[in-house]
């Protein structure tokens, strides 16, 4: 997988190419259906796959804090896309000077003279340019004229309705991660690299890992029963924190997990955390004293929520970090059957 960040790092190596386009956030099933249109169509012309994603999203960009949370970060997203195949992705800034360009200015100057792209693949109700001009009949035009082909994407439906980036916010913020984890095609998860901090749970015997969160909105916030991933590849059920911990305070959103019976030092590692179940949403206490309550009860809810699990599956030693595919799983080309598997509103 090579990352190439903005317009003037791309080389002639990187010409001739079959791309899309899109904020591909969370890559999910839809996502995939979309990058397996790429990898046909990369095949056929023995060509590689580049994936062009724009940093911040656009609607980070106009909308600021009134943006969508983000399901994936960037460097989360570079990796899923590898894990789908994706030879290269194309990071461009989305600022002043990418917003101003016509479409007839973006086609020219990232599809053909930046990428050389030979085959596209975008959903035909794809818009772009600051003057709203940029469409998928235009892209038909333009790539007759100069010699590339363009595919609009295909619908892809989990029972009847389609797989968008909005759709598994809406399930993660109702704590449905079973769902999510089935239009995600994997569970959903949070992580980042353990760092110190206050340590008030060592004082009061719940330590705690603490991984600092991008500063902008969050897709979950509250107190969940969660399935760490150690670096050793082992998997712990604990309780987490996602949030700015109102009752002790916090300059940036945190990740603040305990771990079940564990003894270990974290510090400077990665940690990948599976949320199963929310069990509160962040509360502000009059003092210490009631939030050590409080956690010692999430604490105990938690353990409950695994041990209620382990009876209903009949295995005591698994924990619950995946689903089944949903059922009536469907992919159409028909663009009547609903819009196209998002480029996406996420």
């Amino acid at each position: 997988m090579q990352v190439i960040r903005g317009l003037h790092n791309l080389r002639d190596e990187h010409r001739g190419c079959v791309a899309t386009i899109g904020n591909f956030d969370g890559v999910h099933r839809g996502h995939q259906a979309i990058l397996e249109q790429c990898r046909e169509q990369a095949r056929k012309l023995q060509l590689p796959v580049i994936v062009v994603v724009f940093e911040p999203q656009p609607r980070e960009f106009f909308a600021g804090d009134q943006a969508p949370p983000r399901l994936t970060r960037l460097s989360d997203k570079v990796r899923l896309l590898g894990d789908a195949g994706v030879e290269r992705v194309l990071c461009l800034p989305f600022n002043d000077a990418l917003r101003s360009l016509t479409a007839e200015e973006f086609v020219e100057k990232v599809l053909i003279a930046g990428l050389g792209v030979r085959h596209l693949v975008v959903g035909d109700d794809f818009r772009f340019g600051c003057d709203r001009r940029g469409d998928f009949h235009l892209l038909t035009e333009v790539g007759e004229r100069r010699g590339f082909g363009v595919e609009h994407t295909r619908t892809f439906t989990l029972d009847d309705e389609r797989v968008s980036s909005t759709r598994v916010r809406t399930l993660l913020a109702s704590g449905n991660f079973d769902a999510a984890s089935r239009l995600l095609g994997r569970p959903y998860r949070l992580g980042g690299r353990v760092v110190a901090d206050q340590q008030l749970g060592r004082t009061i015997g719940v330590p705690t890992a603490n991984l600092p969160q991008p500063p902008r909105p969050l897709a979950l916030q509250g107190v969940y029963a969660v399935v760490s991933e150690l670096p050793d590849g082992r998997h712990l059920p604990g309780v987490a924190n996602i949030g700015w911990r109102p009752t002790v305070g916090s300059t940036r959103p945190v990740l603040e997990v305990h771990l079940f019976d564990f003894d270990g030092d974290l510090y400077g590692q990665r940690l990948d955390v599976f949320p199963c179940a929310k069990l509160r949403g962040e509360v502000k206490f009059d003092d210490f004293e009631a939030l050590k309550r409080q956690i010692h009860a999430d604490q105990a809810r938690a353990r409950g929520f695994f041990a209620e699990r382990a009876r209903a599956s009949g295995n005591h030693d698994s924990l619950p970090l995946a689903s089944a595919p949903l059922a009536r799983e469907t992919v159409t080309s028909d663009s009547s059957a609903g819009r196209p598997a998002d480029h996406d509103d996420g």
